[in-house]
C-alpha cells in the first residue's frame, strides 16, 4: 500500500502534534507493516498517547505504541478491515449495541480511569460558608485553599510567555476594534427551539426500546421527506426488494461490525414506511466520493439485482435548513462583540482557576456584549476530582466558581450566557444536559446572566447562534469513513454533516461514555435552523471555518493540560447583500487567542 509522510503530517498537525523527520518515516513503515492507512495510524497513536499520558512523540513512545497496541490489535482484528462474520449487528430493526472493549481513539479520549467510573455527587463535606453579594476581587472571591488541601499554582502556566497571541483569524479582522460596550448597548437574548427548549430537569434512564426504535425512525422518515422533495425523487424502494433497472433508497447507515466502519462493513438500515427496518450490505466501489458515518440518515441510487446486496451508484448531498429570518422583535442591529471560551478553566496540575481569573481580568478589560462560557467549570476528568482530594461538596465548589464570574464581571457590563457539559462533576452526564440552576444569583445581576441547555440554539439580536459543549467533532472523527478524488478536509466535512443532518448528534450509536435519552434528545437536541455562528469546542485544533455560509468556530479550551489554551472573539454587523450578490453573514471577523 502507498503512505505518504506528507499526509501523516498534516493529520498530526490536527492534534497541534509536531514531529520530527526520522519518526515520521517510522510511522510510514509501520503504516506498510501493519496495513493502516495514515488517518487510521494517527488516531492509534494519538488514542495511545492520551490513554498513557505521554506528552510528546519520541522514539520510545512508538516502539511502545508498537510492542503494546499495534502488535495486540493485529492478532484479532481482520487485517483487509473486512466483515467480521458472526458477530452481533447494530440496527434499527432490533436496537442491539454491543461495543467491545477495544483500544481505541473513542475509549481513550471520553473514558475516564477505572477510579472514576461510578461519579460520587460529592465528596466528604466540609461545607463552604454562606455568601452574601461582595464586593471583593476575583482573587479573593475564589479560594481554592478552601476547598482543597493542594491548591498550589500551575508552575507551566504561570510562565507562559504567548499571552494574547492571535492564532487564527477570519474575515475582515485587522482594523477591528476588540471591545464591546459592555451592558451600554441593546441586547436581546434568546433560546430558539427545536421543537422546544429545554429549561428544567427530567427523569433520564426510564427509556423503552421501542421508544429508542421510534425517535431513529421518525429521524429517518422526515429527512427523506425533504430528500425526497428537494430532488423531485418519484418514490423510495423497499431495500431487500430485487430490481432490474435501478433503484433509489432511503435509509441510514450502519455497520454490520462491533468495529469501526469500514468501506467493506456499510449496511443500509431501511426506514420502518417503506422497509420494515429491514437492512442490506452496501457495496460502494461505484461511488467516485463518499463520506460516510453511523447514524447518517442517506438517500442512494444503484443496483439492487439480488435483494441482498445494494451496489451504490448515487450520494445524494444532503440539504441544510434555511436560515433565521430577523423580525422586528430582534430589536434594531448594531455591532457587537462575543466572547466565548470553553473549559476546564483549571489546567490539569492545579485547582487554582488561574485561567478562569485571567479570562474573567479580559472580559473586565474588553468589556464584550456577550460572554458565551461553556463547562465543564469542575472537570469530572481533573485529577483531583478522579482522586476525591477536594474537601467540599462539588455542588459547592461549582457555585462558588459561578459567583467569581458573575460578580467578578459585574464591573464590564457583559451580558453572560452559561453551557453545561456532560463533564460537569455536580451534574448528572446524561444528554441534552439541562441549564444549570443557581438560586443565589443576585437580583441585580438577573437581567444579564442567562443559563441555558447543552445543546443549544440562541438569539443574539437575531443572529442565530449554535452551541454545543459535546466533542462531537472527536466523536464524528472517529467514526466517520470517506473517499475523495482530490483533497478533502475532514472536518469541513464533518461539520456539512452536522447542518446537513439537522441535529446537534447525528451519530448512532453514539460514542460509548455519552448517555443520551432519545426522546428529550428528538425535542431538545435538532437544529430549528441553520445558526448563522455554530460554536463547537474540541480537543481537536482550533478553527474557523465558513461552511455552507455557517461560521463555524472551535476556539479550543482555555487550558491543555499543564499550560494555557485559548478563546475565541467574534464581531457581528448585519449586512445588507448587493445586487445579486446574495445572503452575507453577520459575523464579520473571528479571532481565536491564546490566554
Amino acid at each position: 500500500m502507498s503512505v505518504s509522510a506528507q499526509r501523516l503530517l498534516e493529520e498530526l498537525q490536527i492534534f497541534d502534534v509536531d514531529c520530527e523527520e526520522a519518526l515520521t518515516e517510522k510511522l510510514v513503515e509501520l503504516c506498510i507493516l501493519y496495513g493502516q492507512d495514515e488517518e487510521g495510524m494517527v488516531a492509534e497513536l494519538i488514542a495511545f498517547c492520551t490513554r498513557t499520558g505521554k506528552g510528546c512523540l519520541t522514539s520510545e513512545t512508538l516502539n511502545s505504541f508498537e510492542h503494546e497496541c499495534l502488535s495486540k490489535k493485529l492478532s484479532r482484528v481482520p487485517r483487509d478491515g473486512g466483515h467480521a462474520g458472526a458477530r452481533d449487528i447494530v440496527s434499527i430493526q432490533e436496537l442491539i449495541k454491543v461495543e467491545e472493549e477495544e483500544e481505541s481513539l473513542l475509549n481513550s479520549y471520553t473514558t475516564p480511569s477505572k477510579g472514576s467510573q461510578k461519579r460520587a455527587i460529592t465528596t466528604p463535606e466540609t461545607p463552604l460558608t454562606k455568601r452574601t453579594v461582595s464586593t471583593r476581587s476575583p482573587h479573593q472571591l475564589l479560594s481554592p485553599s478552601s476547598f482543597s488541601p493542594s491548591a498550589t499554582p500551575s508552575q507551566k502556566y504561570n510562565s507562559r510567555n504567548n499571552r494574547g497571541e492571535v492564532v487564527t483569524s477570519f474575515g475582515s479582522a485587522q482594523g477591528v476594534s476588540w471591545s464591546g460596550r459592555g451592558g451600554a448597548g441593546d441586547i436581546s437574548l434568546k433560546v430558539l427551539g427545536g421543537p422546544e427548549s429545554l429549561t428544567g430537569s427530567y427523569k433520564s434512564m426510564f427509556q423503552k426500546l421501542p421508544d429508542i426504535r421510534d425517535v431513529l425512525t421518525c429521524k429517518i422518515e422526515e429527512l427523506g421527506s425533504e430528500l425526497k422533495e428537494h430532488y423531485k425523487i418519484e418514490a423510495f424502494t423497499p431495500v431487500l426488494v430485487p430490481a432490474q433497472e435501478p433503484v433509489t433508497l432511503l435509509g441510514q447507515i450502519g455497520c454490520d461490525t462491533n468495529g469501526k466502519l469500514n468501506s467493506k462493513s456499510v449496511i443500509l438500515e431501511g426506514d420502518r414506511e417503506h422497509s420494515s427496518g429491514a437492512q442490506i450490505p452496501v457495496n460502494l466501489s461505484e461511488l467516485k466520493e463518499y463520506s460516510l458515518f453511523p447514524g447518517q440518515v442517506v438517500v442512494m441510487e444503484g443496483i439492487n439485482t439480488t435483494g441482498r446486496r445494494f451496489i451504490a451508484t448515487k450520494l445524494y448531498e444532503g440539504v441544510p435548513l434555511p436560515f433565521y429570518q430577523p423580525t422586528k422583535e430582534d430589536g434594531d442591529f448594531e455591532q457587537h462583540m462575543v466572547l466565548v471560551a470553553c473549559g476546564p478553566y483549571t489546567t490539569s496540575d492545579s485547582i487554582t482557576y488561574d485561567p478562569l481569573l485571567d479570562l474573567i481580568a479580559i472580559i473586565n478589560r474588553d468589556q464584550p456584549d456577550v460572554c458565551i462560557l461553556f463547562g465543564p467549570f469542575l472537570d469530572a476528568k481533573h485529577e483531583q476530582v478522579e482522586n476525591c482530594l477536594l474537601t467540599s461538596p462539588f455542588e459547592d465548589i461549582f457555585k462558588q466558581c459561578l459567583r467569581t464570574i458573575i460578580e467578578g464581571t459585574r464591573s464590564s457590563g457583559s451580558h453572560l450566557v452559561f453551557v453545561p457539559s456532560v463533564r460537569d462533576v455536580h451534574r448528572e452526564p446524561v444528554y441534552p444536559q439541562p441549564p444549570f440552576s443557581y438560586s443565589d444569583l443576585p437580583r441585580d445581576d438577573r437581567k444579564r446572566v442567562q443559563f441555558v441547555s447543552e445543546p443549544c440554539s440562541l438569539s443574539v439580536n437575531g443572529v442565530i447562534f449554535g452551541l454545543t459543549s459535546t466533542d462531537l467533532l472527536f466523536h464524528m472523527g472517529a467514526e466517520e469513513i470517506s473517499s475523495a478524488s482530490g483533497t478533502s478536509d475532514r472536518l469541513s466535512r464533518i461539520l456539512k454533516h452536522i447542518l446537513t443532518q439537522r441535529s446537534y448528534y447525528p451519530l448512532y450509536p453514539p460514542q460509548e461514555d455519552m448517555a443520551i435519552d432519545y426522546e428529550n434528545f428528538y425535542t431538545y437536541a435538532q437544529l430549528p435552523v441553520t445558526p448563522d455562528v455554530f460554536i463547537i469546542p474540541s480537543e481537536l485544533k482550533y478553527f474557523v471555518k465558513d461552511v455552507l455560509g455557517c461560521v463555524c468556530v472551535n476556539p479550543g479550551r482555555l487550558t491543555k493540560g499543564q499550560v494555557g489554551g485559548t478563546f475565541g472573539r467574534l464581531f457581528l454587523r448585519r449586512q445588507q447583500a448587493e445586487g445579486g450578490e446574495g445572503r452575507r453573514s453577520p459575523c464579520t471577523a473571528v479571532q481565536v487567542v491564546r490566554i
